[in-house]
């Protein structure tokens, strides 16, 4: 596991590739600069070795390109895949003291934030995958309250309650463990990320 502690948030990231893999199609990266968190998560078509170039690529460049808008970089993603296997591609940035999203995601990556008021968010992601082809995006900004808690995961997750789950009021850590031990499917690569927001 990969852990962020900052005065403002912590963030917890567990990732697995399929059964019998040596490579995990799934790559993430997160990182706080500034008061902004910044965390991309990127899921390569299939499994293998394949799946790993095409989503690490994209991870690659956002780590070189921390500046660049969120728009911006699901744009350059894009590029980066002409002739590789695709990627779906999560991307966000968060402002801990605005307190705000900005999110886009293209593909079959999940994301929910749920809040001490028990309001919901659930930004819909564009169909498809991320290939070097025209796409259409969508960037979705919010803001979000104190105490708000955040899962982003590749579909090698599993989790049919996630709201309860996530809002149990449990450490993070504890809820990242019994995720790993419990909700992970081994027939596919698995990455989730698990964020509260002070």
């Amino acid at each position: 596991m990969m852990q962020i502690q900052h005065n403002l948030m912590e963030a917890i990231a567990f990732q697995t590739a399929k059964e019998g893999k040596d490579y995990c199609g799934d790559s993430f990266f997160m990182t706080v600069k500034n008061d902004i968190f910044l965390c991309i998560l990127a899921d390569g078509l299939g499994s293998g070795k394949a799946a790993f170039e095409a989503s690490s690529s994209v991870v690659d460049f956002v780590k070189e390109h921390l500046e660049l808008d969120v728009e911006t970089l699901i744009q350059e993603c894009n590029k980066l895949l002409v002739n590789k296997r695709g990627a779906a591609v999560s991307i966000m940035k968060i402002d801990l003291r605005k307190r705000e999203f900005i999110y886009s995601c293209v593909g079959n990556i999940r994301f929910f934030l749920y809040t001490p008021s028990g309001k919901t968010m659930y930004p819909l992601p564009v169909t498809g995958y991320l290939s070097g082809r025209p796409q259409i995006y969508r960037t979705h900004r919010f803001s979000y309250e104190t105490n708000s808690r955040f899962l982003l995961h590749s579909d090698g997750l599993k989790l049919s309650n996630s709201k309860t789950f996530i809002q149990s009021g449990r450490p993070l850590e504890a809820i990242a463990n019994e995720i790993e031990r419990d909700h992970i499917r081994k027939t596919d690569d698995s990455t989730f990320i698990l964020g509260s927001l002070l």
